[in-house]
């Protein structure tokens, strides 16, 4: 064997293996600090690509469940106030069935009137004023043939398979007396009673209809929200896979290199004592 005093190639190997092994030591130890596998592109180029395809469309996910939530409450808040219009109805019905008979008087008839007159007021206030964020929900606005249509952005482009057109979908015409045909009764007589008294059992019979298409909407968005949720859950399941550290297998890399480091170190110390064995063969000499 060879015993070379300017270049000790076995000094250098090893030199070169404790340098790989402590990179990689110190790969491991970023990992299990970090708790993620793929940090930068040269980790795994595959892996990272598709993570960050991923996360992109999680992100977009994200931000349209949070629209749909808006658009469930926007439902929320007409139904809310449909609910309270029905009520007015259903009372309006009750004294309207009171002033037709014939055991009442003028008097009590008037004093029904003036009930009658200020429960109608209501209903097209309530009509008037219900909003969400500004945005009117029970004046017409969302109807189908509104041209301001509120579009829910739902998913990750803008084909319609990724939009929800509220317009189209519950088409809420407006809620007013006047829409609903009793604005002018007047209970005032039992004749403009029993007319009043077809009005409004017209008025509710459409006012059902509607809060059954509101509640059809409702359902669906609700269903909708539910499987947003899945999907985000899923593809950040699928990024963990592809990005995240494994610790079991990460602990065990670590120590397997640790130990390589310790062995290239003790490697060192004796490629590095050649020289001197040579230094000493000579003085022996």
């Amino acid at each position: 064997m060879a015993l070379r005093i300017f270049t000790n190639l076995s000094s250098l190997n090893s030199q070169r293996a404790m340098s790989i092994n402590s990179a990689r030591l110190g790969s491991s130890l970023e990992r299990i600090a970090t708790g993620i596998r793929v940090q930068r592109s040269g980790d795994d180029i595959a892996a990272m690509s598709v993570s960050e395809s991923l996360r992109g469309d999680v992100q977009a996910l994200k931000q349209g469940a949070k629209n749909l939530n808006d658009g469930i409450s926007l439902v929320r808040t007409a139904d809310g106030s449909l609910t309270e219009q029905s009520g007015i109805l259903i009372r309006l019905r009750e004294i309207t069935s009171q002033s037709a008979t014939g055991t009442i008087g003028d008097t009590e008839r008037a004093t029904l009137q003036l009930e009658f007159s200020a429960l109608r007021s209501e209903f097209d206030r309530i009509a008037n004023s219900t909003e969400f964020n500004g945005r009117k929900l029970l004046d017409g606005s969302l109807a189908a043939s509104s041209s301001d249509n509120t579009v829910l952005q739902l998913g990750l482009d803008s084909s319609d398979n990724h939009r929800f057109d509220l317009n189209q979908k519950i088409n809420l015409t407006s809620i007013t007396s006047s829409a609903l045909g009793f604005s002018t009764d007047s209970i005032a007589t039992d004749t403009g009673a029993l007319t009043a008294m077809d009005n409004l059992t017209t008025a509710i019979d459409k006012l059902a209809t509607i809060r059954g298409r509101v509640g059809s909407v409702l359902e669906g968005l609700e269903y909708s929200k539910g499987a947003m949720d899945s999907n985000v859950e899923n593809l950040t399941g699928a990024i963990s896979t592809l990005r995240d550290a494994d610790f079991a297998e990460e602990f065990a890399s670590m120590t397997k290199n640790q130990i390589l480091v310790q062995g290239a170190a003790a490697m060192i110390g004796q490629a590095n004592l050649i020289p001197q064995s040579v230094l000493t063969l000579l003085q022996t000499g």
